[in-house]
């Protein structure tokens, strides 16, 4: 399977400021891995929207995926109570 290429929305940076490092780390491991395989075991399509998400602990990983581009767009981070806000 082809590698898909990440792209980072510009407000993803702010979001990581609130998380502590060694969760910011996880996060952008499990963020790595949808290059090889964008749609994980775990992974659940957005109701209403062509994203999906993804869970790290207590945070949510928002992306979307174009496969014709082979491209992933995250596009929001956060804890889970807020992340769907």
């Amino acid at each position: 399977m082809a590698k898909y290429k990440l792209v980072f929305k510009k407000s993803v940076a702010k979001d990581f400021r609130p998380i502590p490092n060694k969760d910011v780390s996880r996060i952008l491991q499990r963020i790595e891995e949808l290059r090889e395989n964008p749609r994980p075991i775990g992974s659940e399509k957005l109701s209403g929207q062509e994203r999906y998400r993804i869970r790290q602990g207590v945070y949510r990983i928002i992306y979307e995926v174009a496969d014709k581009q082979l491209i992933v767009t995250v596009v929001k981070i956060g804890h889970r109570k807020d992340v769907y806000k």
